[in-house]
């Protein structure tokens, strides 16, 4: 069993208004904090939390908010795999509906290749829906601090997902004429250039 360290956020918001109370929650949300016991958070105790819960709490008190964040760790392996085993099934609700939207971004192109629709436009389009699966798979893995096999099985949709768009991209290429893409470079430029941009950060 991983010895995991966890960090106990104890966030106090006035009563109205309700905005800073919902800035929170969002935030805590985005950083993948579960909250198992009322209005108390926790996330495994790492340098990147720590800083988050740190510049939060700055932000809270610049609105009114107050609140403190402590290191903890479980009496028993029984409580530590549990506390994993929460955040796991957060992020297995969040991996099921990126598959969802995978499989209606392969439906598109299926009914788009049924219909012999290979234009630019249509692949222009297709490119971006796929950065945005891009995107919104790279966020969950940022907050997922206890990988299982979702993870994995959304690797492969997306891989899926890109493959597929590869396969149309040639088909485009056919359609107007143009030599075909080297298969090695058949990533859409649009991802290239947002992957190597990411990288940067």
């Amino acid at each position: 069993m991983m010895d995991t360290t966890w960090l106990v956020f104890f966030p106090q918001t006035p009563a109205t208004p309700s905005s800073l109370r919902v800035l929170v929650w969002r935030r805590l949300q985005q950083a993948g904090a579960i909250n198992p016991v009322g209005g108390t958070w926790v996330l495994p105790q790492r340098k990147e939390q720590e800083q988050f819960l740190s510049t939060l709490l700055t932000e809270m008190e610049q609105q009114g908010g107050s609140g403190f964040f402590l290191e903890a760790r479980t009496p028993t392996e029984a409580t530590q795999a549990d506390l994993m085993k929460r955040f796991q099934q957060e992020r297995a609700k969040e991996y099921q509906e990126f598959g969802e939207r995978c499989q209606q971004f392969l439906a598109e192109i299926e009914k788009e290749t049924r219909a012999h629709k290979f234009t630019f436009a249509e692949l222009e389009e297709n490119e971006q829906d796929l950065l945005k699966l891009t995107r919104w798979l790279r966020k969950i893995q940022q907050r997922d601090f206890f990988p299982s096999s979702s993870n994995r099985e959304a690797v492969g949709r997306l891989a899926q997902c890109r493959q597929t768009l590869e396969t149309f991209t040639t088909a485009v290429y056919e359609q107007e004429g143009l030599p075909p893409s080297n298969p090695e470079n058949s990533e859409p430029i649009s991802l290239v250039q947002e992957e190597e941009k990411e990288g940067e950060k």
